[in-house]
């Protein structure tokens, strides 16, 4: 999962400021039986779509359906069975037959023996993102469901939930919808079933476990889409914008360019023969969503940004989400321990292993760049001295194994945004070491290598040897290493590291952005009059220094919508993604006097330390800094 870390800089200033596989037994089903499922487009009554399910026949007097509390890639609770409607059981008779509703998420029925099927209706949960506040948790929106007549995000694990005994039987999956909708799936498709009046199409998919089902979301309706090759993996682009402001076949042109260099990068690692991009462009409104950024599933991402970025800025976003997801075909697709592989959707357990899951593959999307020849070197560097500042804001000594294994909790949860900043350090700090052990033969995407070709897809690792595995295969340095400051609690000298490759701080000028001083929010939030300002940071970005703004300044409007500490975070998230040459319009209260800012936006800078190689570097230094940006 990626999402942007405007958010929650935002969220402080708002809040601060103001198992293993089961065995089933005869009593519970035929595992030869699939699990039918169906979802009716044609039918959608409210922004509610009607599912059914049928289990086949149960041989026992007690069972539990169930919609996912958790799921994988999020590490946060969704509660899905929030979102559940008019929820009914019928025997094969027809009739409606008792049902409890035990919790958020589960329903049990008596009398399973004469279980025929379910029927419920499913709300979509874009629309209720904006109804629920701050504070109140609810999907992440790559993660969520929308239900619109000409555009459905079908993530179906908010859709098709299990039956805890069934989670290994085969399901199969009727979505039926408009003959005009486009659809794409990277779910087996089965049939399409053209009505008598040609109008509806029902399209059958086949999956061969529930895994399968929430692994491979759904778009349907009115969509852009596009296909190209990046070596033998398919790649299938599917963009959904309301008014058409974007389209797949722009995107595509940044896709294929970005996703070939990650190919050449990766070399012969082809774990997917498909990768679908999901892309939903939110417009604006209440019933859009506000989370932005990317869950990945495995051979798949589905990617919330607003419709309402330039160009450039999406080509950006893109880049920066969409790199990182697919990324993710390394691990967890190819490694991966047991929680991930046996996952509990309801009483989930954790890997210890973050580190590896969203920090090598953070370090890998930043690190193909520069060494792909898409960055230079000076961006590259600034990109991890931004992550050294950035994970320095969280708590630093906090043990990153611990922080994973109990991420749904506090003080650990609040630090889980560390797994794209300190994450992609660590990667960074064990690829430097394997280069040096190695005189620059081997680094983590080597290792990433042998751990796939002893695992892969089908076979987990043991979350508590893994590290022993690792020091084995590697180095001991690398264990150490590990031991120290990934087990541990000691923070990490990343200057001790860079002198490895040569490389020293010095204090420079920073390109920056619009709203952040190098990760740094240049602005507060007043709770009492529920005013967002900027702080005395403000002096130190040269475009709003340039423009006059003071330290205290009010935001009182951004380009004509007025701001407050509620919608905050909608407009400085237009705001943050306006490039150089657009006009704005700041409307500001400097001590009761109002004070307007009309220009064109240009780059802004501020100062601080910057990463540059040592001029006084040796000879072995230097090969090796070359060994880690281009071997």
């Amino acid at each position: 999962m990626k999402n942007q870390f405007l958010a929650l800089a935002l969220a402080s200033v708002v809040l601060v400021g103001c198992g293993s596989t089961k065995t089933v037994s005869k009593n519970d089903a035929a595992l030869s039986t699939p699990i039918a499922t169906s979802i009716n487009l044609t039918k959608v009554v409210n922004d509610k779509a009607p599912v059914t399910i049928n289990p086949g026949r149960f041989s026992q007097d007690t069972v539990i359906y169930r919609l996912p509390r958790v799921v994988q890639g999020t590490y946060s609770v969704s509660d899905f069975g929030k979102y559940i409607d008019d929820f009914k059981a019928f025997n094969y008779e027809g009739v409606e037959i008792p049902t409890k509703k035990t919790d958020v998420n589960s329903w049990t029925i008596a009398n399973a023996e004469n279980l025929d099927y379910i029927t419920y209706y499913v709300n979509d949960t874009f629309d209720i993102e904006e109804q629920g506040g701050i504070g109140e948790e609810q999907p992440f929106s790559p993660s969520g469901t929308n239900i619109e007549p000409d555009n459905y995000v079908l993530n179906l694990h908010g859709f098709i939930g299990y039956f805890d005994s069934l989670k290994n039987n085969q399901y199969t999956l009727d979505v039926t919808a408009p003959e005009s909708f486009k659809r794409t799936s990277a779910l087996q498709n089965v049939k399409e079933t053209l009505s008598e009046d040609g109008k509806v199409i029902t399209t059958s998919y086949a999956a061969p476990r529930y895994f399968d089902i929430t692994d491979n979301p759904m778009m349907y309706g009115n969509l852009d889409v596009e296909e190209f090759q990046v070596g033998d993996i398919k790649i299938v682009l599917s963009v959904y914008s309301p008014t058409k402001a974007h389209n797949a076949k722009k995107l595509r042109a940044t896709m294929e360019k970005m996703m070939q260099a990650q190919k050449a990068f990766l070399g012969d690692i082809n774990s997917t023969p498909r990768y679908d991009i999901y892309l939903y462009l939110a417009g604006e409104g209440d019933d859009q969503p506000k989370g932005f950024g990317a869950l990945e599933h495995n051979t798949s991402t589905v990617v919330v940004l607003q419709e309402a970025e330039s160009e450039e800025a999406l080509d950006e976003s893109m880049i920066d989400v969409v790199s990182h997801e697919f990324f993710h075909i390394v691990t967890p697709l190819s490694v991966h321990s047991a929680d991930v592989h046996y996952f509990d959707y309801n009483e989930p357990t954790f890997s210890k292993h973050l580190w590896m899951y969203e920090g090598v593959t953070e370090y890998f999307a930043t690190l193909f760049q520069v060494n792909q020849d898409l960055v230079d070197e000076t961006a590259f560097y600034s990109k991890l001295i931004d992550k050294i500042n950035m994970s320095l804001r969280m708590d630093d000594t906090m043990s990153f194994t611990k922080m994973s294994e109990n991420v749904l909790n506090e003080p650990y949860a609040s630090n889980y945004y560390n797994v794209y900043q300190k994450g992609a350090l660590i990667g960074m700090c064990i690829d430097i070491i394997m280069r040096e052990e190695s005189n620059g033969q081997r680094g983590i995407l080597s290792l990433m290598k042998e751990l796939s070709m002893k695992y892969g897809q089908n076979k987990p690792f043991d979350d508590d040897t893994i590290i022993d595995e690792i020091t084995t295969i590697t180095y001991p340095a690398v264990g150490e290493f590990l031991k120290s400051h990934v087990v541990g609690t000691t923070p990490i000298n990343y200057d001790t590291y860079f002198e490895k490759v040569g490389l020293i701080k010095g204090e420079g000028k920073i390109e920056t952005n619009f709203l952040l001083n190098n990760g740094d929010l240049i602005l507060g939030g007043d709770p009492i009059n529920r005013t967002i300002f900027f702080s005395e940071l403000v002096a130190d970005n040269s475009f709003w220094h340039d423009q006059g703004v003071l330290p205290n300044d009010i935001i009182k409007s951004i380009n004509g919508e007025e701001m407050t500490i509620v919608n905050a975070n909608e407009i400085l998230q237009k705001t943050i993604s306006m490039q150089p040459g657009e006009d704005i319009e700041v409307v500001l209260d400097r001590n009761g006097e109002q004070v307007v800012v009309k220009t064109k936006l240009t780059k802004s800078y501020t100062t601080g330390k910057v990463l540059q190689p040592n001029p006084d570097a040796t000879a072995k230094q230097t090969e090796l800094r070359k060994a880690w940006l281009k071997g």
